[in-house]
């Protein structure tokens, strides 16, 4: 982005001195705030800044460029600032913390709006940092003015952030930092933006700072026993149980099939949830909700069941197949880590807040003099089948030409290791992995954000993912409408030398669109893409 400002003095040397046990280094007053959020950032390990530069934003660039000590801070330059938003989104998925992006004021904070709302939508932890106008130019039609007197970009941010704000002074710096980390990473996690004028970024500290960090490092929870008490007795005056598997059972999941195994309850998922779940185990019988399996609409189509316990999910449209009666009931049980989420479920019989590892650990325990559960919903011969008929296990592992999506999934799902990271983006493509890509690994390495929707998103989440993780092996599958949208950010996964599979599924549309349009009998109109080698673009980029 291209920025003009009036010189100033960043010329601010960095000085750490050695804190107390436990804190973080003393920043002298050679130092100045930019210096200050990057050591905040070392000090919550923070590993890599995904962005592009700009004049507002280039004060806090000096500050990454002159830090000091062990493992630094590494820049990772996006070609597109959605890209940059979307691969903090991607790096925080693996590494369990907070992912940071930024860019300029004006557009490049424009720009980052949809890879932050899309994070907001997937609860992703992430700390986004804008650039401001410089404190004298606000309302002076200067360049990319983005103050709340011209284009309001904090106004913007408002509706897709969990803290946002703009600092106007330098004593308010530290504060929002800390409190923007904390609101973060506080359940419901989510985007925290922090929009800082240039000329505060460069501003020197008015004196010597000591880096607080430790509380930032500390896990936050919530848990209700008066209603977890509740929820052991309803279990115990239950016989016909069912488990519903949402996206926010992360860290729970093995204590979760275990509860199950134990008392022998079947299994299903959302299309988000099934991440959390061997989808080979004997219990799990499939998706409910889009691109689902018939399987799983059957054992509950019939509501036979006495109790629905659905963990860890939002409830929303793709998961319940449209708010279905057969899952949004008075059998219902919602347990969760989030209590925002109960809002989807005011006709639940019980709402139970608690941390879900530990949660599921002690019903175990609590209930083990329990009789073991009957197989009520193998009584079914339909309920018994595989999760795939004879006809789709037959386009599953058809040889036919073209090259069947339904072969490429099941294909991919029986050849690519259990650690194989595997990003899906939207499109559809979550209708064919949903359906058709059944992994046997439980661990949340399938990852598909269909909170927002975005397309794009894989490919800026899969590269985000790699440069946090450039061991593990990684593929992304995508649309040619999506790569046509972002996929030149493709060229930094070369810049970074991570060894990226991409895969295009080519079919020359919108194919979401077009299937779309011809299901619902809407006027088949603007999904055509043209022909084009995707191969020989890779090729020109040296790919």
């Amino acid at each position: 982005m291209l920025e003009i400002e009036a010189p100033t003095d960043v010329s601010c040397d960095l000085s750490l001195e050695a804190g107390d046990v436990g804190q973080g280094p003393t920043l002298d007053m050679t130092a100045c705030y930019s210096d200050l959020l990057v050591e905040y950032l070392r000090q919550i390990k923070v590993k890599n800044i995904f962005g592009v530069p700009g004049g507002a934003i280039e004060p806090f660039f000096d500050g990454v460029a002159r830090q000091q000590g062990d493992e630094p801070i590494t820049l990772v330059i996006s070609r597109h600032e959605t890209g940059a938003a979307f691969m903090a989104d991607g790096y925080a998925r693996e590494t369990q913390t907070m992912g940071v992006c930024c860019a300029t004021t004006g557009p490049g904070a424009t720009n980052l709006i949809t890879g932050v709302a899309s994070a907001y939508a997937d609860d992703i932890p992430m700390l986004v940092i804008t650039a401001q106008t410089a404190l004298p130019k606000f309302g002076k039609q200067a360049l990319q003015d983005s103050s709340s007197t011209a284009i309001d970009t904090v106004g913007m941010f408002r509706y897709c952030t969990k803290f946002n704000t703009l600092i106007s002074h330098p004593d308010q710096f530290e504060h929002a930092v800390v409190s923007a980390i904390m609101a973060a990473n506080t359940v419901p996690k989510g985007p925290a933006h922090l929009s800082v004028p240039s000329d505060i970024f460069n501003t020197r500290l008015s004196k010597a700072t000591l880096v607080h960090a430790g509380a930032l490092r500390q896990p936050w929870a919530s848990n209700d026993h008066n209603s977890q008490e509740k929820l052991q007795q309803a279990l115990l005056a239950a016989n016909r149980i069912v488990i519903l598997l949402g996206d926010n059972c992360d860290g729970a999941s093995r204590s979760i099939i275990q509860f199950a195994e134990t008392f022998n309850i079947p299994v299903i998922s959302g299309p988000m949830g099934k991440r959390w779940i061997n989808e080979k185990h004997p219990l799990y019988c499939g998706v409910f909700g889009f691109s689902g399996h018939d399987k799983a609409r059957r054992l509950l189509a019939e509501q036979k069941y006495d109790l629905l316990l659905a963990v860890g999910t939002r409830l929303s449209e793709l998961s319940t197949n449209g708010w279905a009666p057969t899952i949004l009931n008075e059998k219902l049980i919602h347990i969760d880590s989030t209590s925002q989420y109960f809002n989807q479920s005011s006709m639940a019989r019980l709402h139970v807040l608690g941390v879900l590892p530990q949660l599921f650990t002690h019903l175990t325990q609590k209930l083990s003099h329990k009789a073991r559960g009957e197989c009520w919903w193998e009584a079914d011969e339909k309920k018994t089948a595989p999760l795939l008929p004879h006809d789709e296990r037959a386009l599953a592992q058809s040889n036919a030409q073209p090259l069947k999506p339904q072969r490429l999934f099941h294909y991919l799902s029986e050849t690519l290791s259990d650690q194989t990271r595997i990003f899906i983006d939207a499109g559809n493509a979550w209708a064919w992995a949903t359906h058709y890509m059944q992994r046997c690994n439980d661990q949340g390495y399938y990852r598909i954000a269909m909170g927002y929707g975005s397309m794009g998103w894989a490919i800026g989440s899969s590269i985000g993912s790699l440069v946090a993780n450039p061991t593990a092996p990684h593929v992304c599958i995508t649309g040619d409408g999506s790569y046509l949208m972002s996929g030149q950010e493709l060229t930094v996964a070369l810049e970074q030398r991570i060894p990226l599979v991409m895969i295009i599924l080519n079919d020359s549309a919108l194919g979401m669109v077009k299937h779309g349009q011809r299901l619902g009998g809407a006027e088949q109109i603007g999904f055509t893409l043209p022909v084009i080698d995707y191969g020989a673009m890779a090729s020109s980029m040296g790919i």
